[in-house]
């Protein structure tokens, strides 16, 4: 009785793939498998919301990390009211300047899902077939499976079945779960996984959200690709749109935060007294062009900067060459609407 081969090729007729393919730049890898793990309250499902919208609208995720492609988000979100999870949505997407309804986002309605029973399995393969979205987001593991988390056994298993499910139809899976009780601070993002030693080795990228000292830490971790800066996060709410969470700046290595972007911002145009160019900004604070865009999109909605001719400059000062008048005109909300961020 003949045997069937296992199906090989020889290396160097494999495609060559420079770089590091991405779905979201620098926090997810293009169909990669991974968790975002935080401890209890620590605006877990707010991120898994924030990148969902994010590659369905293909705007940058906490306004800082760009989509490299678009497409369907489809959703399991197993602890929040479908009203709740529309709210939260509607209310980052207003922020965004994007319409929610016109967004490929689906929420699976069934309140209950086990990844262990082949009968789901089935049921959530069909669904994946017939949606084919880019990002698929499970929240939280606890709610999606009875298995003991610290079996190794039984955690590979369920892990075999999503890995599989984004082999065959190519689905980036991010999966919410929960940390250890004081893990994580300092270490590998992966070490904070609770459970078996199986998730971490699973994953292809590892969000993890702590706090410290008052305040919410992001660190990032990925299997082929380094791992960018930590960063700080704040759910804000500018009174007009929903709350959303938001990037404000990178950790240093002692564990304090750098000021914001938009507080560094202020204190340069301050400390010049002058208007400046965007580019000139760029240059002085040194940060990728579209953050700084982003920072001062949000200045200008907060009516705290302005921008004219000669450049950006606060609205607490007269810019030069203007009347005081004609700062007041500058400075009206009508005035305001009709100044792009982008110059």
């Amino acid at each position: 009785m003949s045997v069937e081969l296992l199906t090989v090729q020889r290396i160097g007729e494999i495609d060559e793939q420079p770089g590091v393919p991405w779905l979201v730049e620098g926090l997810w890898v293009h169909q990669g498998v991974g968790f975002l793990c935080g401890s209890p309250k620590s605006h877990k499902t707010w991120l898994a919301l924030d990148l969902a919208l994010s590659v369905a609208s293909r705007t940058a995720a906490l306004g800082a990390y760009p989509v490299a492609e678009a497409g369907a988000a489809l959703l399991f979100v197993a602890e929040d009211p479908p009203a709740t999870v529309r709210a939260r949505l509607a209310g980052m997407a207003a922020q965004r300047g994007v319409s929610l309804v016109d967004l490929p986002i689906h929420l699976v309605m069934h309140r209950s899902l086990r990844l262990e029973s082949p009968k789901d399995q089935a049921r959530l393969r069909a669904t994946v077939a017939a949606y084919r979205p880019k990002l698929l987001v499970l929240d939280p593991f606890v709610r999606l499976s009875s298995i003991d988390e610290n079996s190794s056994q039984e955690v590979s298993s369920v892990l075999a079945s999503l890995r599989e499910l984004q082999a065959t139809l190519g689905a980036a899976i991010l999966v919410v779960h929960h940390a250890r009780k004081n893990g994580g601070h300092g270490a590998a993002a992966g070490l904070a996984l609770r459970g078996s030693g199986d998730f971490w080795a699973w994953a292809d990228s590892i969000l993890y959200l702590s706090r410290r000292h008052e305040c919410l830490h992001l660190a990032v971790e990925h299997r082929s690709a380094p791992a960018p800066e930590p960063v700080t996060l704040e759910l804000h709410t500018d009174g007009e749109v929903g709350p959303h969470l938001r990037c404000c700046g990178q950790l240093r290595d002692d564990g304090d935060r750098t000021p914001p972007l938009t507080e560094r911002i202020l204190d340069t145009l301050r400390a010049t007294g002058e208007p400046r160019r965007l580019d000139d900004l760029r240059v002085a604070l040194r940060v990728r062009m579209q953050s700084l865009v982003n920072a001062l999109r949000q200045l200008e909605h907060d009516r705290v900067v302005c921008r004219s001719p000669q450049g950006w400059w606060c609205r607490s000062r007269t810019s030069p060459g203007e009347t005081e008048a004609g700062s007041a005109r500058l400075s009206s909300p009508k005035s305001a609407e009709v100044q792009p961020a982008e110059g």
